[in-house]
């Protein structure tokens, strides 16, 4: 085991009876409140599922992959933690079952454990333990989140790893904080206390007694029955706090310091800190509850079945109304229902269309012919991944006369044979100073271009004036290419190549020369939006959408 670094200390977030009530936010809020206190925080998330990362998962089951700056493909909480606090997160603070066995079976077959038994304790909790203490010296707080619930039986390791560095720090250097369920019966008219209860007894038999419960309802949770939890659960009662339903995530924070929960933690670690400023919290809070507007964004896309499937989208359109001090509708378009509806019908009223990033061909046609609408309507367009692919494919076909313009990445449309070369597998890309390498025979997961790369941006583009600069990084995932070698054509019909690779054999950027806003980006620009610091790209687009409002305002 690494040896114990000396200076932080650690919260370890569980939650109980059910999952999905928000551990990820609860993590992040408190993380965002002892920043606001003048701490230094590390947040990391460890999954017990076998999947090595989550890259090779459908949205609809686990929701988003966040991709972050060094290339790691992770558990969409991970986009929470940089939202709320602003530090980037690394490969190295998300870390799944999976990511542990393997390492675990690669160190036995090279002989590392000279000859013995392996086994669950102590060679398996021995390499989580070591994932929590990593690089974590310069922190005043890591707060490490365990995916899943209490009693599931993958995530067992997990827990006696916490289990064991608390017994090995002692209580002044660790802290459980138990996030759980208190139902309403509708029925009996009452809130239920007792799967609380059994949580929290379920996490006691393996050893862990939490410090600090969150107890998630949808409606106050009266001060007796808070009592009652406290009691049963053994927790003083100013330990038991509500985390009840928000109209908006970036109310947690401020909800949470309002019953005190920052000043629990201090008092727990014995420490002492200024109170928080929270100023800008409270800023976001009022323009999203009180904004002066409004405009509709419809997102057309293929995971539109599952909110947290494009969960970073969501929130950069919101951080853009925030900044223009209106709100966001958000009309979700399944791409593939849209294949055989009337397109005016389903789009009429909307301020904007945005196709997001997506795999495969399902729902491409309905994309097309989003895509169409706003061309020839002039309606702000915005592709993001393969929403700028699609966007090539749609004006090569019905601008440039290529009628069977594809994407190597699927078949034959339907009535066609063809597979174009319009987007296609690049086999060999420059990051930094090294050469990466990929191949139609890869293993799916992994090996995609992924993580932060540069892109140098042309002189007098409308990205150019968005971003104010001539050269920007941004997070990708993908693995397909728009051809550089349509570059002429393209442009001489008016669709820029704006954005380029150094190296400039790969497209990132295209624009729409005459129309209001009509750009298609290959990154991934949601990922790098905050509350309180819009993505230009997002800013743009909704800035062009609150315009094209007012132009259909006056022609009405």
């Amino acid at each position: 085991m690494s040896k114990i670094p000396a200076k932080p200390r650690f919260i370890f977030i569980t939650g109980g009876v059910v999952s999905s009530l928000g551990k990820g936010l609860a993590a992040a809020s408190l993380a965002a409140l002892l920043q606001a206190r003048g701490f230094k925080v590390r947040m990391r998330k460890m999954d017990p599922y076998l999947n090595i990362d989550p890259g090779t998962m459908n949205p609809t089951q686990h929701g988003e992959v966040f991709v972050t700056e060094d290339g790691a493909e992770t558990d969409l909480d991970l986009g929470h933690y940089e939202r709320f606090t602003g530090v980037d997160a690394k490969r190295s603070d998300n870390v799944t079952a999976g990511r542990i066995y393997s390492t675990l079976l690669s160190k036995e077959r090279k002989g590392d454990y000279l000859g013995g038994t392996v086994q669950v304790i102590p060679h398996v909790t021995d390499l989580i333990k070591e994932f929590i203490l990593k690089d974590t010296d310069q922190e005043d707080f890591v707060l490490c989140e365990i995916g899943g619930t209490v009693g599931d039986i993958e995530g067992l390791p997990f827990f006696e790893a916490i289990r064991q560095i608390g017994y090995k720090m002692g209580h002044s250097r660790v802290l459980y904080m138990h996030l759980t369920l208190v139902p309403y019966l509708a029925a009996a008219k009452e809130l239920k206390t007792k799967p609380t209860q059994h949580s929290v007894k379920e996490l006691r038999s393996i050893g862990i007694s939490p410090d600090i419960l969150l107890c998630r309802a949808e409606r106050e949770i009266p001060l007796e029955e808070r009592k009652k939890v406290a009691l049963f659960c053994n927790l003083p009662e100013e330990a038991v706090f509500q985390a009840l339903d928000a109209k908006s995530i970036y109310q947690v924070p401020l909800a949470y310091h309002e019953q005190g929960l920052d000043n629990q933690v201090l008092k727990h670690f014995a420490l002492e800190a200024p109170a928080p400023d929270l100023t800008q919290w409270q800023h976001i809070v009022s323009r999203f509850e009180q904004p002066d507007g409004e405009v509709t964004v419809a997102i057309v896309g293929k995971y539109t079945g599952m909110g947290d499937a494009y969960k970073s989208l969501n929130e950069a359109l919101d951080h853009a109304g925030i900044a223009h001090n209106v709100r966001v509708n958000q009309r979700w378009i399944d791409a593939k229902g849209f294949e055989k509806h009337d397109v005016a019908k389903k789009l009429k009223g909307v301020d904007a269309i945005l196709v997001p990033g997506g795999f495969g061909e399902r729902g491409v046609l309905g994309k097309i012919a989003a895509i169409t609408y706003a061309r020839e309507n002039n309606i702000p367009y915005f592709g993001i991944c393969f929403g700028m692919q699609v966007a090539a494919i749609e004006f090569a076909r019905n601008v440039l006369g290529i009628p069977d313009a594809t994407s190597s990445e699927f078949g034959a449309y339907e009535g066609s044979d063809a597979r174009g070369s319009l987007i296609g597998l690049m086999t060999e890309w420059v990051k930094g100073n090294a050469t990466e390498k990929r191949s139609h025979n890869d293993d799916l997961g992994g090996t995609m271009r992924v993580g932060a790369y540069e892109c140098n941006i042309a002189p007098g583009s409308l990205v150019s004036k968005i971003y104010a600069s001539k050269h920007i990084s941004e997070r990708h995932r993908h693995r397909y290419e728009l051809n550089i070698a349509y570059k002429a054509e393209f442009e001489k019909a008016g669709l820029k190549i704006t954005g380029l690779s150094p190296s400039g054999a790969l497209p990132e950027i295209v624009e729409l020369q005459g129309h209001p806003w009509f750009i298609g980006v290959q990154f991934h620009p949601e990922l790098k939006s905050r509350p309180f610091a819009p993505h230009p790209l997002f800013a743009s687009f909704v800035e062009a959408a609150i315009k094209h409002s007012h132009k259909v305002e006056k022609a009405a």
